[in-house]
């Protein structure tokens, strides 16, 4: 009887692991303007854009500025699935609304020069990414690992087992985490520091962690996980859902 009942706990424990897991496509997108144009689509996306994206089933969840380059903006969408995506955009796309607002908005000019997008998912460790407009301003730091052929899964284990939790203790705020559709060697993810000097003190004391050198060098015994780190400092919009 114990064994059954035990059976029966661990499955629904199992199944409440599997219903948590965030199983949504996300995209990253990066806007880069004509010279002098950032403001105008801002100005776009502040008044328009996002609630014709919310009108067609997509969800904002956060909008950047790279703090040292002019002309982008970076921003992640979420939808249910990639299908659910291509349908969003398509409607979008033929909006009345938004062909009215694009037109408008163009008078001057064209804003945008290029669009790059990448096709992401949750990690199982991202926490839940929810709205929080904090009342202290704060930056984001976007960062991208590449790994080592075959050292992703590695890369993975020791954020999940380490890494976020040393963030945590240094003060950084893990925003989320994910990977790259179609590669398998790229983890994205986005910290929260109160200042970007705050940001690279953090890192500091991070690096000289001995439970991190632990951690990294235990990890690293077969070799180093990652081959490239990149690292983009940026401050949330005034409309973005996280700030």
């Amino acid at each position: 009887m114990f064994k059954q009942l035990l059976s029966v706990m661990l499955l629904f424990a199992a199944s409440l692991t599997a219903s948590a897991q965030d199983t949504r496509c996300y995209e990253t997108r990066i806007y880069y303007t004509h010279p002098g144009r950032l403001e105008a689509l801002l100005t776009r996306f502040r008044d328009h854009t996002t609630k014709i994206f919310e009108k067609h089933g997509m969800t904002n969840v956060g909008y950047w500025v790279p703090l040292h380059e002019e002309n982008k903006l970076i921003y992640v969408l979420s939808y249910p699935d990639r299908a659910a995506r291509d349908a969003s955009w398509k409607a979008f796309g033929s909006d009345p609304e938004w062909k009215k607002v694009q037109s408008e908005s163009e008078v001057s000019g064209k804003i945008v020069a290029k669009v790059e997008s990448i096709f992401m998912n949750a990690t199982d460790f991202s926490p839940k990414i929810k709205d929080s407009k904090s009342k202290k301003e704060r930056v984001f730091e976007l960062r991208t690992y590449t790994a080592n052929a075959g050292k992703l899964p590695d890369l993975l284990s020791r954020f999940r087992d380490h890494t976020l939790k040393l963030f945590k203790k240094h003060g950084m705020t893990n925003v989320a985490y994910w990977t790259v559709n179609g590669k398998d060697d790229t983890l994205i993810y986005i910290l929260a520091h109160p200042s970007e000097e705050d940001g690279k003190k953090a890192f500091d004391a991070f690096r000289a962690d001995p439970v991190w050198v632990k951690a990294r060098d235990e990890s690293e015994k077969n070799g180093k996980l990652t081959t490239k780190v990149e690292s983009v400092y940026m401050k949330a919009t005034d409309f973005s859902t996280i700030k």
